[in-house]
């Protein structure tokens, strides 16, 4: 008998499998579960060969309404074309794949309405567990759903719900690159955020600056936020004279890309006039002129223990909610050394 005969009949059953194999059914169960190192080699073995040639696939979900558990593992995001949620989605699919779970991935771009959507079909897919990109706005859509299953937040934490975070140290970050561009002589500084809208990390970043410039004698500190006037707004901050050489601090790749824009078509070579350090490493930073200094995410650890949290969860942790806020690293390039 072959899997040919099998196949043209319909998916071969745990049945199948067993007769072939002249086992039980609970025997290949056993194999196919987490209880195959019980089985004896050779019996394994035969199972093993058997499986292979009659091309069984287990039924997932019928496995699922037995022991109560999917293997899935669902991860929101809030805009995947992002090159941060791209490299934190990679981190919580390689550490899913290395303990058995699968990933299922929804995208709200950056809509309230998508976002309860997509938690709602996450929802109805019976994930054993959530990691949630958020945008920041369904604070009672989270909360009933944490009731439900383990959850974990990524970068954005959402007042009143009591679950884990990873993302950057944001304050840490911001001391560092304020460190750098003071130890690189510069004395007036302009923080470019996206619009705060209620986004935390945001909010942190800007917030972290404002007290830390206060902080700094001789330090002069601004806020902006990326706007249709940035171009003239950056223009006076350029002829505000008097307060010593200048550069941006760009809070996240967006608002780099902005200022990029905004550069660009100003008369001066870049990074002569002002300096730029950028928070989140991107591939296009080294391109562009003497290089963009950065401070890179540790992007791939964030998923990574995103996952390691929920997975705590899963096994039954009921420690209290934590945060894990993991450090920037800082990359040296032109754009943040004054050029005299």
């Amino acid at each position: 008998m072959n899997s040919t005969h099998y196949s043209a009949r319909g998916r071969v059953t745990i049945s199948e499998v067993a007769k072939a194999a002249g086992v039980s059914k609970a025997t290949v169960s056993r194999y196919m579960g987490a209880d195959r190192q019980l089985l004896a080699d050779a019996t394994a073995r035969r199972i093993e060969e058997v499986v292979q040639r009659l091309g069984y696939r287990p039924n997932r979900m019928a496995s699922a309404l037995k022991h109560g558990r999917t293997g899935l593992i669902g991860l929101l995001l809030a805009d995947i074309r992002n090159p941060y949620s791209v490299a934190v989605m990679h981190g919580v699919e390689t550490a899913c794949r290395q303990h058995g779970y699968s990933l299922v991935v929804c995208n709200t771009a950056y809509d309230d309405d998508l976002e309860h959507a997509q938690l709602q079909a996450l929802q109805s897919y019976n994930v054993d567990g959530l990691i949630v990109h958020t945008l920041g706005h369904q604070a009672r859509t989270l909360a009933d759903l944490a009731q439900e299953l383990p959850m974990v937040l990524i970068d954005r934490q959402v007042q009143g719900l009591e679950v884990d975070m990873v993302g950057l140290d944001n304050l840490q970050a911001i001391e560092q690159a304020l460190d750098h561009l003071q130890d690189s002589g510069y004395q007036d500084l302009l923080c470019i955020s996206e619009p705060l809208d209620g986004t935390s990390s945001r909010h942190e970043r800007v917030s972290a600056f404002t007290a830390a410039v206060a902080k700094r004698p001789g330090l002069r500190g601004q806020v902006l936020e990326v706007n249709p006037r940035l171009a003239q707004q950056l223009d006076r901050f350029v002829a505000d004279k008097g307060h010593g050489p200048k550069a941006l601090l760009t809070c996240n790749g967006v608002a780099t890309l902005e200022a990029m824009r905004v550069l660009n078509i100003r008369p001066e070579p870049l990074f002569t006039e002002l300096g730029l350090l950028a928070i989140d490493e991107l591939d296009w930073y080294p391109l562009v002129g003497s290089g963009i200094s950065a401070l890179a995410q540790p992007t791939g650890e964030i998923g990574a223990a995103a996952f390691a949290c929920l997975l705590e969860r899963l096994q039954g942790s009921r420690l209290p909610a934590r945060r894990l806020d993991l450090p920037a690293q800082l990359i040296r390039r032109g754009s943040s050394y004054r050029q005299v």
